[in-house]
């Protein structure tokens, strides 16, 4: 059975050779690019299931090319991937902010790339099975229930603000997935305005002492934000849990 299409995108001979062999002996179909306009006419005609895209290109830059992917009705589900080099947070929360997946920092191991891509595809499959307006979320031992605004871990209940509710539902409902602050204020939001930025912090601080051992899957990606821990996923290079 053939397996999902990925199309690499980077200015480097040697890394587009390097992912394509990983990606390749995993039974994935790839495709290359090695500007941001070669990326965006391969994504329209191809339409690949995920790209790995590098953020520094020449000429079209990968922000530009992510912005306009998510603008784009043809390309805007597509998973995206950056690579990044060290000390690029701002990039990467610029990227996050676009619609992008996750990231990844140069130089990477092999392995994890193929983890990660991996992950986002998996989380992909499971979005388009499960975004069918049914909210409730049961992972890690925590039952979320947005109907009647009640948490439980382990069958015990939790008490939460609904600042902390709003939070805990929108990183569970997509583990894996790297929120930066803005978003997380943004999917906590509702008709209270009690959540910045400057905040978030501090609601994910009293969120892990209420959910207790549990709070330990709400992790911190440095310099980022926060994501709910993905049950298969390994440790990694950008991420730590405080």
């Amino acid at each position: 059975m053939p397996k999902e299409t990925i199309l690499i995108v980077d200015d480097e001979e040697d890394i587009l050779r390097l992912v394509e062999h990983h990606l390749s002996g995993e039974g994935y179909r790839v495709l290359r690019a090695m500007t941001g306009e070669e990326c965006l006419q391969t994504a329209r005609a191809e339409c690949p299931d995920l790209i790995v895209l590098d953020l520094m290109l020449p000429g079209l830059d990968g922000l530009d090319v992510c912005r306009i992917l998510k603008r784009n009705d043809t390309t805007c589900g597509i998973p995206i991937i950056m690579l990044t080099a060290k000390g690029e947070d701002a990039d990467v929360v610029a990227g996050l902010e676009l619609g992008a997946d996750d990231y990844i920092v140069k130089p990477f191991s092999p392995k994890v790339l193929v983890a990660r891509v991996r992950a986002a595809l998996r989380r992909e499959r499971n979005r388009v099975e499960t975004d069918d307006g049914k909210d409730l979320v049961d992972i890690a031992g925590i039952k979320i229930d947005p109907g009647t605004f009640r948490v439980t871990v382990n069958s015990e209940p939790v008490d939460l603000t609904l600042t902390e509710f709003r939070i805990l539902h929108a990183l569970a409902r997509r583990p894996g997935w790297v929120f930066t602050r803005s978003q997380i204020v943004r999917a906590s939001r509702g008709e209270e305005a009690d959540v910045t930025d400057r905040s978030v912090d501090v609601h994910v601080v009293s969120l892990r002492k209420k959910l207790g051992p549990a709070g330990r899957n709400i992790e911190t990606v440095r310099g980022v934000g926060y994501r709910f821990r993905e049950k298969e996923s390994n440790n990694d290079e950008h991420s730590s849990t405080r």
